[in-house]
């Protein structure tokens, strides 16, 4: 599982720096997450193949975490996409986005299908045979949710030196391999355990947009290997959470902490600052194992 980062600031712009976008590598998918302006050149930049994003989160409806998806939706059309796209957003996203490519008479030549949110719940919004998806509400100034990834485990691998010791049929390797014994023609069974080996341990990623310190998130965010939680303020600012519904560095780890998270990658950073070891400092007083998202920057599980 790898995790890239295309950009990583809050909303207001700077000449290096790039507002909310990711691609998440998991179980040969690649999902992109958010998409701000500027994230068609990012992807360029990091050399990501556009056919191969099938599925797009976003989080909620500010201009930084959404408005380069019509751009992007227009290039796939200039390069002759013909697979489909399906795109996961709060409710209102299909009628920003279909409006923009009405009125520039821009209609793809692939399928768009939206996927409109609006439940408080967290729910499962993509399921294959591979990972899962769920929401992650959060409280923002508008309706927001974060997203958590899943693999799902895989299937137990052959102990083929076991197999041929007992010589077992080729005919009953696939239900060894979803974890059932076997009985042989004497009549003795042989466990499971001894015939195969354990998958490996499956990955879990969580990415927690704009929102405001919420406690309430961490028994979903459990244990998860990496987790993305937005830190816009350091706790100097700590006072401007409640105006802006952002969370600092320091609540982020503490979120981190209190969920007993793998890692913990921080982003979505004012402009104000001039250091972001600044960011890492704070988190570290609570949480040891903090990272800095950097537009360009990956994290691999």
């Amino acid at each position: 599982m790898k995790l890239n980062i295309l950009g990583c600031y809050s909303a207001t712009p700077r000449t290096l720096n790039n507002p909310t976008a990711q691609i998440l590598e998991i179980k040969n998918h690649l999902f992109l997450i958010d998409c701000g302006e500027g994230t068609q050149v990012q992807l360029r930049k990091s050399k990501l193949k556009f056919s191969r994003i099938k599925r797009i989160f976003i989080s909620h409806l500010h201009g930084d975490h959404f408005f380069g998806l019509p751009g992007l939706i227009s290039t796939f059309r200039l390069l002759g996409r013909e697979a489909d796209l399906h795109i996961y957003g709060p409710k209102g996203i299909k009628e920003a986005i279909t409006l923009l490519l009405k009125l520039g008479d821009s209609w793809t030549n692939y399928r768009l299908f939206f996927h409109e949110l609006n439940s408080k719940d967290s729910e499962l919004i993509f399921e294959d045979d591979k990972v899962t998806v769920h929401t992650i509400p959060l409280t923002h100034r508008v309706y927001t949710n974060g997203f958590l990834f899943r693999e799902k485990p895989a299937s137990r691998s052959l102990n083929v030196v076991a197999v041929d010791k007992y010589a077992i049929d080729k005919s009953q390797f696939t239900n060894i391999k979803k974890g059932k014994d076997v009985t042989l023609d004497d009549g003795s069974k042989i466990s499971n355990a001894e015939l195969t080996f354990n998958p490996p341990k499956t990955k879990s990623y969580a990415f927690c947009s704009d929102t405001m310190y919420q406690e309430s998130i961490v028994p979903q965010i459990k244990e998860v290997d990496l987790l993305y939680h937005e830190a816009t303020f350091l706790d100097t600012e700590q006072h401007l959470c409640l105006k802006t519904k952002h969370s600092t560095a320091k609540e982020a780890a503490t979120i981190a902490k209190k969920a007993n998270v793998g890692q913990l990658v921080l982003g979505h950073y004012s402009t104000r600052y001039k250091s972001l070891e600044m960011f890492k400092e704070e988190a570290q007083m609570i949480f040891d194992n903090v990272l800095l998202a950097e537009d360009g920057r990956t994290f691999e599980v």
